[in-house]
């Protein structure tokens, strides 16, 4: 950088000139060096640990009660649509991670919206997932990055069937030794080789087995709190506790024939 006038000094004109560019250089420089330093750090930091993104506090109408959600598809698996679950106004944040219990790994539909720099300056370029719902990857989980889908919403918000089909099972979720609200599993019609389980719920007392249900349409119960039994990794992108409704898509068990 140019070193400061002496006192008392003046500058002839083209002086002047040349004395203001070399500062406005110099000073050009420096931004550059600190833009080139936070690119670096960005973009080879990692894509899936960004600062989290909180989504602004709940407004009064995602507190009311809603009603069913809109019909939208959240993933895809093959030809089978899998819906929101629960009124789009009520959702909080929307994560995936691998599930370690065999479930089959889903294509989310919309944004990724913790993914690094270098992958999103790719998208820009030659393309890629768009749109709504934004999806963050969650931490934790051994199976594949997409098996498992949690739809964040506030305890209480009613949850409604993703897809449309026949119940199969109804069992208790247990959580550190304590049943924790039950699994409801749902045979689609689309596709009857699949199961959707959906849990994390408090069930409503009408549900049986055999029981048909039609997706965004026919009521499974409630959200439940479990902020109280175990950390729950959604809360990084939401400002509440993480409370869901988790979905997963298994293969349907074969039956042996005698």
């Amino acid at each position: 950088m140019p070193a400061p006038l002496p006192r008392g000094r003046e500058l002839r004109p083209h002086h002047q000139r040349q004395y203001l560019r070399r500062r406005r250089l110099a000073l050009a420089l420096v931004l550059l060096s600190v833009a080139g330093g936070t690119l670096l750090v960005t973009a080879f930091g990692g894509g899936g640990s960004p600062p989290p993104e909180l989504i602004p506090a709940a407004s009064a109408s995602r507190l009311l009660p809603a009603g069913p959600p809109t019909l939208q598809a959240i993933a895809h698996l093959g030809s089978l649509a899998v819906e929101f679950p629960v009124n789009q106004r009520r959702v909080t944040a929307v994560g995936y991670y691998g599930s370690a219990d065999g479930a089959l790994t889903l294509d989310p539909l919309g944004t990724q919206a913790n993914q690094g720099l270098l992958r999103r300056l790719w998208h820009a370029i030659a393309g890629g997932s768009s749109g709504s719902p934004r999806w963050y990857f969650l931490p934790g989980g051994q199976g594949p990055s997409t098996s498992a889908l949690e739809v964040g919403a506030p305890s209480g918000t009613d949850v409604y069937a993703p897809v449309t089909g026949t119940i199969v099972g109804i069992d208790k979720v247990i959580l550190n030794g304590k049943p924790e609200g039950d699994e409801i599993e749902i045979e689609p019609t689309s596709a009857p080789s699949l199961v959707v389980s959906v849990s994390t719920i408090a069930p409503d007392p009408s549900l049986v087995v055999g029981a048909s249900v039609t997706e965004d349409a026919s009521k499974l119960g409630e959200v439940l709190d479990l902020a109280r039994v175990e950390t729950q990794a959604l809360a990084r992108y939401t400002d509440d506790a993480g409370n869901h409704v988790l979905i997963e898509v298994h293969p349907a068990a074969t039956l042996d024939v005698p």
